[in-house]
This record gives C-alpha cells, structure tokens and sequence, in this order.
C-alpha cells in the first residue's frame, strides 16, 4: 500500500462517455497497462431522529482492492472515526436500524479500468449516484513511498501529464492535513468518502477544464 490521491477531473459536458474515453487514450499514451478493473462504494446512513441530539453520519464503503473487508467511518460533524471490519459486518447493520437509517437514491460508487504503469496505479472512475451518472473520479497510488510528504512532487508531476492543469500544485487538503503521516487504506477510504460527499452536493461541474495533454 502507498500514497493514494483522488482527483476529479472537470466534465463540463456532463456526459461522462467523452471525457473518459479521453482519459483512457492518454494514459495509454504514457504507455500504461490495463490490469483489470475496480468498484469503490458507499452508502450513508443518518442517525434516527431524537431530540437534543445532533444528526450523525455514518458512511459503509466497501472497495474491491480490499473484498473482505467493510470500512464504516461515522462522521460526527466535528471528527470521523474509522473502523475496518469483516465484511460480514454488513449483517449487523440491519440491527442498527433503530439508530441508523439510510435514505433512498444516496448509494453511490466509482467504477471503471485499473492501469499499471511504473511505480503507479491509476484507476479512472465513473461515479454514478442511483444508476445516474455525476462525475469522473481518478485514484492515482504511488506504491514504493508511504509517506505523502516524500512523493508528493513526483505524483503531482506524473497527475499533471495526463490531467492537466486541473491537478493543482498543493497537496489536496486531506494529503496536507497528513503530509507526514504513514497513508493507510482508511486514508484512501475516508478520501472516497469526502469526494462523494462533493460529488452529492452537485459541485463538480464548475469551470471548464483545461490541459496540455494531447487527446
């Protein structure tokens, strides 16, 4: 496991097909190898209404580069606790229903082709939210480094060549929060977590990409 960041690269068409189709050609380009293909998901429940308490998120994701294995990251609006469990933790959850429910049209999940090229893993996502489609998310993992704080130079670089100049020279905020950190796979999890949560409130789409990639 090494350093993950997730981009979302700028669709302001909207139509998903065009812009991946885009992606899949210049990482080709860089000479990539296609290794198979990938599903993160989550679906988010809310804490039952009661009064006096605050309403609390609870968010189940599960990602195929880990089967057996369920991520649930409770989010209590000042802080998130992240927990890896079974993936027969997905039973229990029907009995938490009296403290957790989830709501209808919120499942959502990135899905698309995995790439090997050098050191780096790339999976370009498209990210649909109950079977409709919203946005294209791009995972890169840097695998000899563990450390976001020694590779970030290198992987913005290696980002910027097929994305362009969407991929800004600042480490993202949760890289930064973490710069010295060992990444983990919660920390990819919980970077899910916070790109759907952009993604369900419909802010993506803003501005117009630009890049120096050749299509």
């Amino acid at each position: 496991m090494g350093v993950t960041v997730l981009q979302i690269f700028p669709d302001s068409s909207r139509s998903g097909c065009m812009e991946t189709e885009k992606l899949h050609k210049r990482i080709m380009h860089l000479d990539a190898i296609q290794c198979g293909m990938f599903t993160v998901d989550c679906d988010t429940c809310y804490t039952v209404a009661q009064t006096g308490t605050n309403v609390r998120k609870l968010n189940i994701v599960h990602n195929s580069e880990t089967p057996t294995t369920t991520y649930a990251i409770l989010d209590t609006g000042t802080k998130q606790v992240t927990l890896s469990a079974d993936y027969l933790f997905d039973l229990l959850l029907p009995r938490l229903d009296f403290m957790y429910q989830s709501k209808k049209n919120l499942k959502i999940e990135s899905k698309g082709a995995k790439y090997e090229i050098g050191d780096f893993v790339v999976k370009i996502g498209t990210v649909t939210m109950s079977g409709h489609y919203k946005a294209i998310l791009v995972e890169v993992e840097y695998l000899p480094c563990q450390t976001p704080a020694l590779c970030w130079s290198l992987m913005r670089e290696f980002m910027q060549s097929f994305m362009g100049s969407c991929v800004k020279p600042t480490p993202p905020p949760y890289l930064q929060n973490r710069f010295h950190d060992v990444h983990t796979p919660q920390d990819t999890v919980q970077q899910y977590v916070e790109k759907f949560n952009e993604i369900r409130e419909g802010t993506t789409f803003a501005g117009t990409q630009t890049t120096g990639s050749s299509t």
